[in-house]
């Protein structure tokens, strides 16, 4: 098989870039993989970037990774905020096939009413003379805004971290990529549902266009092969 790679779109799905006044708040700095991080003092700027990368070749038949971010930041009159995940399966062959799995979550919150946001998500899965490989590549992006800043209780945090657990179970699994696609659709429902109950819990605040209320926005995309 010749190299694929599936034609790039201007899909919603596939890359998120706003810039839009909502109740917002950032931090500086990369991301790291940990499960909570504590709010910290807000710049006026603030930039965060996830990235996860596999490659599978016949060296390394299965290459898997996930990452799981979450991070309360302060109130920021910016912010730009990055997740990707990319997946590369190369030269191998259906009877000695390789499975490259890259899975990127990101949890992020902003608190504010006027903070110009720019969220970008987007994965993308690459087999490259790789006939009967497996490739799956997923970005899930979770912005969180609030009127006012507020940090995840202990019960939501254990929640999350939960997931986070079922995730890398999910991607160390040996699953077919159809259901390893499925699992993960199950498990980002799953964040967005815990989300929405944290910020149903948040303070709300009056404004002179009204009560400014909690909003939970989810961005995703999933590629790979074999394909939908």
């Amino acid at each position: 098989m010749n190299s694929h790679r599936k034609p790039r779109t201007s899909s919603p799905l596939t890359q998120r870039a706003m810039r839009v006044g909502l109740f917002a708040a950032g931090v500086a700095g990369v991301a790291t993989a940990v499960p909570a991080q504590a709010a910290t003092a807000a710049p006026h700027a603030a930039v965060a970037t996830d990235h996860v990368f596999t490659h599978a070749d016949r060296a390394h038949h299965t290459q898997a990774k996930d990452s799981f971010t979450v991070r309360q930041y302060g109130a920021v009159k910016a912010a730009a905020v990055r997740n990707q995940a990319n997946a590369v399966s190369a030269g191998c062959s259906a009877d000695d096939a390789c499975r490259s799995v890259a899975l990127s979550f990101q949890v992020v919150t902003f608190a504010g009413e006027r903070t110009h946001l720019n969220a970008v998500n987007i994965s993308d899965a690459a087999n490259k003379h790789c006939n009967g490989c497996q490739t799956l590549a997923g970005a899930y992006q979770f912005v969180v805004s609030t009127p006012t800043p507020f940090t995840f209780d202990t019960g939501t945090r254990r929640r999350l971290d939960d997931i986070h657990r079922r995730l890398d179970a999910l991607t160390r699994s040996s699953l077919p990529a159809t259901e390893l696609r499925t699992r993960v659709e199950g498990l980002a429902g799953e964040v967005t549902a815990v989300l929405n109950d944290a910020v149903a819990k948040a303070p709300k605040s009056h404004t002179a266009k009204g009560e400014a209320r909690p909003s939970v926005a989810m961005h995703r995309h999933l590629d790979g092969w074999p394909g939908h």
